[in-house]
């Protein structure tokens, strides 16, 4: 792991290995402490939002990797793992190989973008409303249609019984908070269920903007219910633990729209899943419904006082979340924010180092910019969803309740 921040000297510092003075005694490490008092700092503030993308699945399922190829993704025997963009291409073109070529050629999708499925569905997209040629223009539309199909059967890798320890471990932390605090939110442009599925799992109640009734329907107004425990005094109530926020900004794999009626509700077999699929018209897409509730609810969220923004895994490549959150930045001095992605800061590849994504990519470029020139409120942190939890504020061991829960499940599993 690496840290860059302000009081790193506004330059990228590795955490070593543990060392030991003359004494025996563990000297602690310079950039550890960095990254445990940055990510306390998030925690600690009284607003605490989270945004997640494609990097906090690609854990799911994945077969421990030998230590001379720590990126190696191979899947558990009988799982299936969390789809990259690459491998969301080789899904497309294998399964339209007869005529990829043809779609690339009429889409007019430059060459230098063969591997990116955003820019060739964005050029398919376009492509489809200026084709005058009928049967070329029913060729790409049948492109179209097969690439989304794809991209969902794709995001449907997981099952009730996949390890989904990690996210366990996080959502435990994250619920820890006092319920004094404004509850905690997860924005996340991930379709799966990863968060769900976890949260099931340990019992931890999410409110996501859907009904309690049966079917399911979504109604922006359940964003502002919270849950309360009574007992027998009717003037006495709590706030339960264990309740947070989620938001998907880019649709799930298990909402789908009622077409007789108008409402989205939830189906997990549905065919056709509310979703917004890779291409660049994802910025109007993102201000229809449902997508408006979310967004205005990240936007207002990130411009809270004492805001903490913790982003993981999330690449900055969807200028219509990055753009708000700069302007956050700009605007909210109270805001404090920790991006951790394993593509940030620098790399070797042949003996050479390499410039990582807070480098190429415009937006992470001037946040970089702004620790380098001694923004405290900034931290970029380069490690995987998995590397980080560890080090995320546990507030306190685990509760009865947690311990009950497991003492349950071990039950039904010995059963």
């Amino acid at each position: 792991m690496q840290i860059f921040s302000y009081r790193s000297g506004g330059s990228w510092r590795a955490v070593e290995p543990t060392n030991k003075d003359e004494n025996g005694k563990v000297v602690p490490d310079e950039a550890q402490l960095e990254i445990t008092r940055s990510l306390s700092d998030c925690f600690r503030c009284n607003n605490l939002v989270v945004l997640t993308g494609l990097g906090t699945s690609l854990n799911v399922n994945v077969k421990q990797s030998p230590s001379d190829k720590p990126r190696l993704r191979e899947p558990i025997e009988g799982k299936r793992l969390a789809p990259t963009m690459g491998d969301l291409w080789s899904a497309v073109k294998n399964k339209n190989d007869a005529t990829f070529e043809n779609v690339f050629s009429l889409s007019k999708c430059p060459e230098n973008s063969r591997g990116n499925i955003e820019t060739l569905l964005s050029y398919c997209k376009a492509a489809s409303d200026f084709i005058d040629d009928p049967a070329d223009k029913a060729i790409v539309e049948a492109f179209i249609e097969s690439a989304e199909d794809t991209v969902r059967d794709s995001v449907r890798f997981l099952t009730p019984d996949d390890d989904l320890g990690v996210h366990s471990d996080f959502l435990r932390r994250l619920a820890r908070r006092s319920s004094r605090k404004i509850r905690s939110k997860i924005f996340t442009t991930n379709y799966d269920l990863c968060f769900e599925y976890a949260a099931r799992r340990g019992r931890y109640v999410v409110i996501d903007g859907f009904s309690h009734t049966t079917p399911q329907v979504f109604d922006s107004l359940f964003f502002s219910y919270d849950i309360v425990k009574r007992d027998s005094n009717p003037d006495s109530h709590d706030f339960i633990p264990n309740v947070f926020h989620l938001y998907k900004l880019h649709g799930s794999v298990d909402w789908t729209k009622n077409q007789k009626t108008g409402e989205i509700e939830k189906d997990d077999s549905t065919e056709t899943p509310i979703l917004v699929y890779p291409r660049n018209t994802k910025y109007e897409l993102a201000f229809e419904q449902p997508y408006l509730e979310m967004m205005s609810a990240f936007q207002s969220a990130i411009r809270q006082p004492d805001t903490g923004l913790l982003i993981l895994g999330f690449g900055f490549n969807d200028n219509h979340i990055a753009e708000p959150i700069l302007s956050a930045i700009n605007s909210n001095l109270h805001l404090k924010v920790v991006v951790c992605d394993p593509a940030l800061g620098p790399w070797m590849q042949d003996g050479t180092c390499m410039g990582g994504a807070d480098t190429k990519n415009p937006h992470l470029a001037k946040i970089r910019y702004l620790i380098e020139h001694g923004d405290a409120r900034l931290s970029l942190i380069s490690a995987t969803f998995k590397e980080i939890v560890p080090h995320l504020p546990d507030i306190a061991a685990e509760t009865d309740l947690e311990q009950h829960v497991e003492r349950v499940r071990l039950l039904r599993g010995a059963a």
